[in-house]
Order: structure tokens, then sequence, then C-alpha cells
């Protein structure tokens, strides 16, 4: 079984700039694969010439893109990109929802930290 795993990150960005990041190719392109294509639903992401396909299971503008890889092992296995404005303070929340094996938890969060500082300085945020 699988580990869910939660991160929560905060931007110094609008949510429509930083939803454009999450949702569109040209977005994820820029800081999380080396290259984004878009067929209807199916979503090719391309790290050093390989391919991984997704489809795109849920948009909310401006909220919420969820994807499940086509090759996962489990169904209801996904991740999510979740924006939420804290009420308080204005502050831009990006809450990751993915889910690894238990040996691979610490591996997959540095690798959305990593991940997320890209997305900060494309940002400027």
């Amino acid at each position: 079984m699988r580990r869910k795993i939660e991160l929560e990150y905060i931007f110094s960005s609008s949510v429509k700039v930083l939803f454009s990041r999450l949702s569109t190719p040209a977005g994820l392109s820029e800081w999380f694969a080396d290259d984004v294509f878009q067929k209807g639903n199916q979503f090719i992401f391309i790290w050093n010439g390989s391919e991984q396909p997704a489809t795109l299971v849920e948009l909310k503008s401006n909220a919420v893109v969820r994807f499940r890889w086509d090759d996962a092992e489990e169904e209801d296995e996904y991740f999510e990109f979740n924006i939420h404005v804290e009420p308080l303070t204005g502050d831009v929340a990006l809450i990751i929802t993915d889910f690894a094996d238990e040996d691979e938890v610490n591996d997959t969060i540095e690798l959305w930290n990593k991940q997320m500082d890209i997305l900060h300085r494309n940002l400027g945020a």
C-alpha cells in the first residue's frame, strides 16, 4: 500500500497566475517537467526524453487540478494541486497531494521541495 503525502507551500502570487502554472502545458513545463503536451484530458509529461502520460481527472478554475498517472498501481491514486487562500492573512497556499511507496516518501518530499523552489523562482514569489 502506498502512502498518501500532503505538503503545503506558501506563495506571494495571485491565485490566477499560480493556477496557470499548475493547469496548462506551458505553465507545467516551466517547473514540473522538461516539456508537457495536452490532448483533451490527456497530458504527456516529458523528462529526459521519457514520456509519462497522465489523465486530468478534476479541474476547478483557480482552485484544484488533479491528475492520475495512466500507469498508477492503485485506481484511487492521484497527484493534486489545491490552491487555498488563508482567510486571515490572504496568503496563497498550494497544497500538494501525492502518493509514494513507504521507502520513497522522503525522496518524494525532497523532489516536491525542489520543484516548489523552481516554481517560487519562476513566479518571483
